[in-house]
């Protein structure tokens, strides 16, 4: 009798109630989820943000195409006969005469022509800047800040000039001269930009800026340009408030 008692403690299999602290490790057919994916180090992910800096064609698809535009107009003004480069380019000027007589027309071409063509510093600086913006508040809302810029800038010298000339103040020969380029157009986008940095950024960046405007000012080798820099720039600060907001619907 105490034998068989013992025999039945024996094979009976011994029940423990399972600890609350310690997790079910999994079996051998359990599959074991995996955790999430520890982030980059930060030098791979700074590399990763640098081809973020150029334009592409799905990502920044005004500054890209618009581009794709300077590079044509540029080869034509390197390659092209000199005579019908400059009959083109007097066609595309916003001096006052052609203002009266086709303004919509010369206000479009004249943005589509760079000074200097594809040597000249401004299409990368250009190209960075409109990237920048593109992708913080999108293509339609930097193609209106630059087209602004351009034809408010432009309007803002132009227009005294016309005053000038009938008031008797200036030649009649004011009212032609060759006038184009993207300079204000890319000081508005500049100026639009510096709205979205950070205050140190943003206060280096403009003071940079009003230095340098400061003594074009002050030298005045070229007086309508010289006041239209500063007048674009002004307009792009301008757009701070709505660009802000639609930088921070955009983030979203």
């Amino acid at each position: 009798m105490h034998q068989r008692t013992d025999r039945a403690v024996r094979e009976k299999p011994f029940a423990a109630p399972l600890l609350d602290a310690v997790p079910r490790q999994p079996g051998p057919g359990r599959p074991v989820a995996p955790g999430p994916a520890a982030p980059p180090p930060p030098p791979a992910r700074r590399v990763r943000r640098w081809p973020r800096l150029l334009p592409t064609p799905a990502g920044t698809p005004f500054t890209f195409g618009y581009l794709t535009v300077l590079v044509a107009t540029s080869l034509f003004m390197e390659f092209a006969d000199p005579a019908t480069v400059a009959a083109v380019l007097r066609e595309s000027s916003t001096d006052v005469a052609h203002l009266g007589e086709t303004p919509l027309l010369v206000l479009a071409a004249s943005a589509l022509w760079v000074v200097g063509g594809l040597t000249s510093p401004v299409v990368f600086v250009l190209a960075l800047v409109l990237t920048a913006l593109e992708r913080r508040i999108g293509g339609w809302r930097t193609a209106a800040v630059f087209v602004l810029g351009h034809v408010v800038a432009t309007l803002a010298t132009e227009i005294p000039v016309g005053i000038s000339v009938v008031a008797g103040h200036l030649p009649e020969s004011s009212l032609h001269r060759l006038d184009y380029g993207i300079s204000f157009g890319l000081m508005a986008s500049v100026g639009a930009l510096t709205g979205l940095f950070t205050p140190l950024v943003r206060t280096l960046v403009l003071g940079g800026l009003g230095v340098m405007l400061a003594i074009d000012l002050v030298d005045l080798s070229s007086p309508l340009t010289d006041w239209g820099h500063p007048l674009a720039l002004l307009f792009g600060i301008a757009c701070w408030p709505l660009l802000r907001r639609a930088g921070a619907v955009r983030s979203r």
